[in-house]
């Protein structure tokens, strides 16, 4: 019999051994020696021992100081401050709390000031450790990049990046609502953003004509506080058209430089393609919208509440520098801004698209907005979902 076997008889039989008369008592011991081959007073002895109680685990105590983040009231503030955020990353989280902390006690009660102190001396890391536990995941979706093959030689391909040193230099691109099928119409999310400052406007077109697609494009460029300079798009036949081509090139005073991307590479519209994730997915899904009367409804979402929250109130990370060590690349990074506060800083935008946009600034209240995006977004998706 192997010792741990020897064990566990021997605490079948304890109790057993202890609540029995002399006589049965003999009869015990005599069993067990015979069993396990003890001697009878070693046996006996280890009847009489009391059951040995293990020992507490030892919780081993992480080095160093104590952590002062870890109050319940600072990682729950934390949280609403992450998830009305969008679910900011850490970099970028840090940057956003300085506007976002201003107006949180409106909408959530009264904060001491002990928390807004350290929410706003702490580190990007240390924000990332305190919501480690709550990160999520989302799944990827679909392409719906319709070649356009008629105007590829007029249209030049954009082989380096634009030496981008003012605001004006568009991308732009389309998201597909179409949930699991390309077939049919359905809805599509038009993404335009500005490489120096990240501006970005979204609006919704139904199916992909060039038509709808040239209407809002004039309707965001009457709204941009800068004005266009430099247009680039993917090989989509929504953008590879007469109609845009004319429009970009046929200026009186200073035409815009219109190029395409190269055939499969994404990363030719970095910009964009990191918008329609951010500004697009992440706020509609991958619900299929093809019913013609959520275009209003998914407009008026992107014209205001969406517009204002976004490039008011959401920094973004710009790059610095890139460099290559050995096998990889380190790259370093602007301290994150919002556009807006991009838009104020340069100096190629006039003085009165700032002054507009500082009056608009100081009659927003984040969590307001935030609040008007959900109640339009549930709209928005009973609209779909109704016979």
């Amino acid at each position: 019999m192997v010792l741990r076997s020897k064990r566990d008889y021997l605490e079948s039989i304890r109790q057993r051994y202890r609540q029995a008369p002399r006589k049965m008592k003999g009869l015990i011991l005599d069993e067990f020696c015979a069993t396990c081959g003890y001697h009878r007073k070693y046996a006996i002895r280890l009847l009489r021992k009391p059951k040995r109680k293990l020992p507490a685990a030892r919780v081993r105590k992480r080095p160093g100081p104590k952590s002062i983040y870890q109050q319940p009231e600072l990682v729950t503030t934390l949280k609403r401050l992450w998830f009305d955020t969008d679910q900011m990353c850490s970099k970028k989280l840090k940057a956003a709390i300085p506007l976002w902390l201003p107006f949180y006690e409106q909408e959530y009660g009264f904060v001491c000031e002990s928390i807004k102190s350290k929410l706003l001396k702490a580190s990007a890391s240390t924000l990332d450790r305190l919501l480690r536990p709550s990160r999520v995941e989302h799944p990827k979706g679909r392409c719906g990049t319709k070649p356009g093959t008629l105007l590829k030689n007029q249209i030049p391909i954009k082989t380096s990046n634009w030496d981008v040193t003012r605001p004006g230099f568009f991308e732009a691109d389309t998201v597909a609502h179409c949930g699991n099928s390309m077939a049919g119409d359905f809805v599509n999310s038009l993404t335009f953003t500005d490489i120096q400052t990240g501006w970005t406007e979204n609006r919704a077109v139904w199916g992909r004509g060039s038509y709808g697609v040239i209407q809002n494009i004039k309707e965001i460029e009457e709204g941009l506080p800068f004005p266009i300079l430099g247009f680039d798009c993917d090989n989509g036949s929504e953008f590879l058209n007469h109609h845009l081509i004319r429009y970009f090139t046929d200026r009186p005073k200073k035409p815009v430089a219109f190029t395409r991307s190269r055939p499969y590479r994404k990363n030719d519209n970095a910009f964009v393609e990191q918008k329609n994730w951010t500004h697009v997915r992440q706020l509609l899904g991958y619900d299929r919208f093809d019913k013609p009367e959520l275009v209003p409804l998914i407009n008026d979402l992107y014209k205001n509440e969406w517009l204002l929250y976004t490039n008011f109130f959401c920094p973004t990370l710009k790059l610095k520098e890139k460099v290559k060590v050995n096998s990889k690349y380190r790259k370093t990074y602007e301290p994150p801004q919002t556009p807006y506060q991009r838009v104020i800083g340069s100096e190629h935008v006039s003085e009165e698209a700032k002054t507009r946009l500082e009056e608009i600034f100081g009659t927003l209240n984040p969590f307001a907005l935030k609040r008007n995006i959900e109640e339009k977004l549930k709209r928005i998706f009973l609209a779909a979902r109704l016979p």
